[in-house]
């Protein structure tokens, strides 16, 4: 399988080196991430808006050693969020965090990623907007979870996400079906280990069933992460069979990713979410997307070879 062949090399220094320096890379990931800059990005985001489609972003970069980039990281999500607020697009455009960019992972990360993310979901409130954290590899959830927690004690709205293919993810989703949260389910884009997580696709296509049901049939808010067609039509009949309304869940896809999709689900009526990053440290989040789908790893070697 080519998939944690990838996700390695998105941790090596020299992969990065080599794809950074290849003349067609640029080409290629801006297939998924459609700028560097909040100038560019909001004419994307006036774009998606304009044709029914609403968003959750996010400012690419995890590779956080220090407090002090902890903290730009922060600052980088209140600029974005200061340069929404004239859009008056509230919800439409919401937040997605990864706390490991707030100083998770650093030394008493779990209050630093606390300190950090609480102002980001305040000032999101304030334009009428949410915040939603996104799941990371499995020895982070823990933290998130009470994270996720704490801020909706205040914040009810803030969202997580849930990866189909760790075994801890069908209890997760039962406590988390309750009224009032609102819960990402994805099929999961990290290396793990057979001990903690599903390995064939197979077996995480039935966990995301399992734990989907669970979320229909909760009372909370489902945000089905996918583009596999299969469980895009299996998620639209959950949805009937528990007599949720078209406005009771939502759809989300990647940028550049089945961008007919998006369209055609919105045009039925159904809420469309594009997930849209933006950034300069775009390398970990390319890679991931390469690794998740064969489909993108053919695109871009093909550019390789044709425009390399």
């Amino acid at each position: 399988m080519l998939g944690p062949v990838i996700l390695a090399a998105s941790r090596s220094d020299r992969m990065r080196r080599l794809i950074s320096a290849a003349p067609v890379t640029k080409q290629v990931v801006d297939r998924f991430i459609p700028g560097e800059t909040v100038d560019e990005i909001l004419p994307i985001v006036r774009e998606l808006t304009d044709n029914g489609l609403e968003l959750t972003m996010d400012v690419v970069g995890e590779d956080i050693t220090t407090p002090e980039q902890a903290e730009a990281a922060r600052d980088a999500y209140l600029e974005l969020i200061d340069r929404l607020k004239p859009l008056e697009l509230g919800p439409r455009a919401e937040m997605s965090v990864k706390l490991s960019m707030f100083g998770q992972a650093l030394p008493g990360g779990h209050e630093l990623a606390l300190a950090n993310v609480r102002p980001v979901v305040e000032t999101a409130a304030e334009i009428g907007t949410t915040v939603t954290l996104d799941a990371e590899d499995h020895t982070t959830l823990d933290s998130m979870f009470a994270i996720h927690e704490e801020l909706r004690n205040d914040f009810p709205g803030t969202g997580c996400v849930i990866q189909a293919y760790l075994f801890r993810t069908e209890e997760d989703a039962r406590r988390l079906a309750a009224a009032g949260s609102r819960v990402r389910l994805v099929k999961g884009a990290y290396k793990e280990p057979a001990e903690v997580a599903y390995q064939q696709k197979h077996e995480i296509d039935k966990a995301y069933v399992r734990i989907l049901r669970t979320l229909m049939e909760g009372e909370g808010y489902p945000m089905i992460g996918s583009h596999d067609p299969r469980l895009i039509a299996i998620a639209q009949e959950l949805a009937r069979t528990a007599g949720r309304k078209l406005d009771e869940y939502e759809f989300q896809m990647l940028y550049g990713i089945r961008g007919d999709e998006h369209v055609r689900l919105a045009a039925e009526g159904h809420r469309m979410r594009v997930y849209t990053a933006y950034g300069t440290d775009w390398y970990g989040y390319f890679m991931r997307r390469l690794a998740e789908k064969p489909a993108n790893l053919r695109f871009f070697a093909r550019s390789m070879i044709t425009k390399g």
